[in-house]
């Protein structure tokens, strides 16, 4: 997938910075960069801005509740950031 692929409701990794290879939720995004949030230490009140070329697309979940509420524009609870994330890596790792 590209990058300018990349939008609201993706889940990204990060490949740069201190925190590469943590896996983010995008809930904006804005010229070349996106604003990213994991519920832990990048909490909805206070999401990473981080260029998007330093992220790497890894899943859409349109299932999930999480993706409707940032396509809408209402802001997800942290624990429902979380639990997304979480629900993915469990799955990817069972798939594996």
């Amino acid at each position: 997938m590209d990058k300018n692929d990349i939008g609201k409701g993706c889940i990204v990794e990060s490949i740069a910075g201190r925190d590469k290879g943590h896996l983010f939720i995008v809930l904006e995004t804005f010229g070349e960069y996106a604003l990213l949030v994991d519920g832990k230490i990048r909490r909805i009140e206070n999401p990473k801005r981080k260029k998007i070329k330093h992220v790497r697309f890894y899943a859409m979940r349109d299932d999930v509740r999480v993706y409707s509420k940032i396509v809408a524009g209402i802001r997800p609870d942290n624990a429902e950031v979380r639990k997304t994330i979480s629900l993915f890596v469990n799955s990817d790792k069972e798939s594996s």
